[in-house]
């Protein structure tokens, strides 16, 4: 895929495309089973060409992934309300109602406290989306209507309408004056509850969550106005999330034009006019405060149509996939961007920050929407399978994550800095970044599996599931055990009669690929890195088998044509290595790598003279492990 086709494309798109609503615009949909209908986008988004199903209509089934849904749910469910509202009581003049404060970043001295709230908000909204959980729909609406309570104390508190925070508003006074200098970074904490609220509207039907939003967006709208464009950008150097990507969705979800003009003054010009040249500028950049920028400048794009906001986009992912990704499709190794291609050299214990992963995925689904090539799915599937399913620790009924995940030899998950690093999160005391976006990840798994255009259906992901695809009266069932096995079947139930193309993704690495019908090979056209497309007049019941045919590769690290990573199809295999820490890379013989077991992804293979068994990296918890050997491979990433 290259950034010049894409460039050409999309002129054309923004010249003559019918615009579709995709997820972020959160079309009306029909639900089924306990999920509910999002409240409709007053505007479509521009250019795009292909539309994610609403997260209602597709269902996980039994698997990895929804066991980590299931954790997830079962924390969200358990988190107790008014330990997180604490902070925004105490800030606002109001009793805390004899609640425990938290720890960790939500402690109440922490410069950014209440950054998290909103991710619950957020993550709560998804359960009652996707799953029609009453506990964690009343958790959301009562925390909606005790910050309103907060924001309506605003004069006794001394803050201006609309503000809503944990820590008073003197520190954006301390900010626009450049004398901010207690590592607060207000607008990122604030975009969380923005979020947060955004996503109870749109997803709940809350209007108070709505007023209170729109309330608090006013106060953002009134005290960005006040500051010339040089003072902006002064402002634009601490870390602000994606303040641009929220506004420019409450533009899309409002229809209020001053909203749009409230997201371009967050456009960081340090940050974009590299970009928007074609310029890799990143090392050094603190990696997350970029990537929410970049989700922004393409939702600008979908509700402006500005070329130079998908340039931003487009350049800022490849620029991440192609010269800054390691093996597991995570970024960055100490929070930051090192030089281009530099990943041989940078196999730490902080390595991998979960949130870059999260920010990245929603980077990708966005710009597929406006450009439905897969190669962006072969991302996404690299990053799913390497860094975010494995994220999550399945031995803790809460689902608690790392913030780094460990790729020096004799990494660990579970193990690492203790104020973040390795170690995994708790109920109450950690509350970091990458905690929180480790709700929204396992809450929304299901969400980019299938999508549609006007001719069909998009196959992108490859689990157990059911979509229910409401506008042709059609269920697809997916039935698989991938990657363990190199088969999947989607079963079409309904909808007899009609005439549409079902398109599956056929990924990049596998060699040979084929598609049956009911039993019957197909003879079209099936490419690695293309979509094999079957279109035809579907009868209930018919079955569609994908064979993907998976083999071992040694894809070397940018940097260093030696230092490899062992992948299987699509799935990063990691050496297990116990309780032993290896102090340098082990020499695989790689021609010595063999498969032990039919129903599972289990290797062994010869490394330093001794046999080292292999498995899934998503599995490898509980013992010290390597992903890179001193071993040989094919140049670039997998």
């Amino acid at each position: 895929m290259s950034h010049a086709s894409l460039s050409r494309r999309r002129l054309i798109q923004a010249a003559g495309a019918a615009a579709v609503v995709t997820a972020g615009g959160a079309a009306t949909v029909a639900t089924t089973g306990d999920a509910r209908a999002a409240v409709p986008a007053a505007r479509a988004d521009i250019g795009a060409l292909a539309s994610p199903f609403q997260m209602g209509e597709v269902q996980l089934g039994a698997g990895r992934w929804k066991g980590n849904q299931d954790r997830t749910l079962s924390y969200l469910r358990f988190v107790d309300a008014d330990r997180l509202l604490y902070n925004f009581r105490s800030n606002h003049g109001l009793s805390t109602g004899g609640a425990q404060s938290n720890g960790g970043w939500d402690d109440p001295a922490f410069p950014f406290r209440t950054h998290f709230q909103g991710h619950f908000l957020t993550a709560w909204s998804y359960a009652w989306a996707v799953l029609g959980d009453t506990e964690c729909r009343d958790k959301a609406e009562y925390f909606v209507a005790e910050l309103a309570k907060c924001q309506d104390n605003n004069a006794a508190a001394g803050f201006n309408p609309g503000y809503l925070s944990g820590f008073p508003e003197s520190e954006f006074d301390l900010l626009e004056s450049g004398s901010l200098r207690n590592g607060n970074v207000p607008y990122y904490a604030l975009h969380k509850t923005l979020a947060g609220l955004l996503d109870v509207w749109r997803y709940m039907g809350s209007t108070q969550a709505r007023d209170v939003l729109l309330a608090f967006a006013d106060w953002v709208d009134w005290r960005t106005e006040r500051l010339d464009s040089g003072q902006m950008q002064s402002v634009l150097r601490t870390e602000f999330g994606g303040m641009n990507d929220v506004l420019a969705e409450l533009y899309l979800q409002d229809g209020g034009e001053r909203w749009l003009t409230a997201a371009q003054r967050f456009d960081h010009a340090a940050v974009f006019d590299p970009l928007a040249a074609g310029r890799d500028e990143l090392n050094g950049l603190h990696a997350n405060t970029q990537v929410p920028k970049w989700v922004g400048a393409a939702r600008e794009y979908q509700a402006t149509g500005t070329a130079r906001y998908l340039d931003i986009a487009t350049n800022a992912w490849h620029f991440v996939v192609d010269a800054h990704t390691y093996a597991i499709g995570g970024n960055s190794q100490a929070e930051h961007f090192r030089a281009p291609d530099a990943i041989a050299g940078y196999l730490a214990d902080d390595t991998c920050e979960g949130c870059n992963t999260y920010n990245m995925l929603r980077l990708t689904r966005e710009l597929w929407t406006i450009d439905p090539d897969p190669a962006y799915f072969d991302f996404y599937e690299q990053a799913l399978l390497g860094h975010m399913i494995g994220w999550q620790n399945p031995a803790d009924e809460h689902g608690h994550i790392t913030y780094f995940t460990p790729l020096n030899p004799g990494g660990r998950r579970g193990v690492g800095p203790a104020w973040g690093g390795g170690t995994w999160s708790t109920d109450y005391n950690s509350f970091w970044c990458c905690q929180g976006t480790g709700l929204e990840t396992h809450m929304k798994l299901m969400d980019s599996i299938y999508a549609h255009d006007e001719g069909g259906l998009y196959v992108n992901l490859f689990a157990p599931s059911t979509l229910t695809w409401s506008e042709q009266d059609v269920t697809v069932t997916q039935t698989t055990d991938y990657p363990v096995a190199d088969t999947t079947t989607l079963t079409v139930s309904g909808g007899a009669g009609q005439t549409w193309a079902m398109r599956v993704r056929i990924p990049a690495w596998t060699e040979g690929a084929t598609v049956s019908v009911n039993g019957e090979d197909q003879d079209i056209a099936v490419e690695p890195g293309s979509y094999a497309t079957v279109e035809r007049a579907w009868a209930d019941g018919d079955a569609v088998t994908v064979t993907l045919p998976m083999g071992i590769a040694v894809r070397a690290a940018n940097d260093d044509a030696n230092v490899s990573a062992v992948v299987y199809g699509p799935v990063v295999l990691s050496g297990d290595y116990g309780d032993a820490e290896p102090a340098t890379l082990p020499t695989l013989e790689a021609d010595t790598i063999e498969r032990t077991g039919e129903d599972a992804l289990e290797f062994t293979a010869t490394a330093d003279g001794s046999e080292v068994r292999l498995a899934p990296f998503y599995d490898a918890h509980g013992h010290n492990y390597t992903v890179y050997w001193n071993a040989p491979g094919a140049s670039g990433t997998p």
